[in-house]
């Protein structure tokens, strides 16, 4: 029974994910991400499509769209709202809900044939798949051990890795979370739990992983995540 309950929240997870890749999607296939138009409006844009496709209007974090040299900016951070430029690089960060169950998905567009940021765009995704590898290679990894992980790659890439962590706990909303936990609820340096430790029920925890990518000097970043542990 318990591993049917298991399979259960990890296939809620996997659904929610899905819808949140078929509305990237559709913000794609529609020009939502346009030059001439400010990060704000290309995210209420993407609100209102969301309602559209999946009567969606709960984000359990705060919806992020940015370009340019915002692109260099941590999650944490509120950058002035900027316009799209006809060869920016953009990337998306949104938490939609969907049944109660939390998706977390980024991805990095590139608006015109700029061959740096079509590389950054395509590194971030590259080592997405690689992070996740040696998560599933090493079941004992702790969440610093992977972070470091993370921050090696963004160096073989030849970038700098952009935030100060990699990634973070996801579930049925709202997930698990500890007040002023900056740390232990994170893939974080400081955060020497491993990553398959179960919750405070005794229940499997589910991870996102997130690689932020920047170039300082060029004033450019990208952005890949999803699901780390489904």
């Amino acid at each position: 029974m318990a591993t049917d309950l298991e399979e259960e929240r990890a296939t809620n997870l996997r659904d929610a994910q899905e819808k949140a890749a078929a509305l990237f999607d559709r913000v794609e296939s529609r020009g939502l991400i346009r030059a001439g138009a400010t990060e704000k409006s290309v995210s209420d844009d993407i609100y209102a499509l969301a309602e559209e496709m999946f009567g969606i209007t709960t984000y359990w974090h705060k919806r992020i769209v940015r370009a340019g040299k915002n692109t260099l900016a941590p999650y944490a951070l509120d950058p002035p709202n900027l316009t799209i430029g006809a060869d920016d690089i953009v990337f998306l960060d949104f938490g939609p809900v969907f049944e109660k169950w939390e998706a977390d998905f980024g991805r990095t567009f590139v608006m015109g044939s700029d061959p740096l940021k079509i590389k950054m765009r395509d590194d971030v995704a590259r080592a997405f798949d690689e992070g996740k590898a040696y998560f599933n290679a090493h079941p004992e990894t702790t969440a610093s051990e992977l972070f470091g992980y993370a921050t090696e790659l963004a160096t073989n890439y030849g970038w700098e890795f952009g935030g100060p962590m990699a990634g973070h706990l996801i579930g049925r909303f709202p997930h698990e979370r500890i007040s002023r936990d900056k740390v232990s609820l994170y893939i974080h340096p400081e955060n020497d739990r491993p990553i398959r430790s179960l919750d405070a029920r005794g229940r499997r925890r589910h991870w996102i992983l997130e690689i932020h990518f920047v170039d300082r000097a060029r004033e450019i970043g990208g952005f890949f995540e999803e699901l780390l542990t489904v």
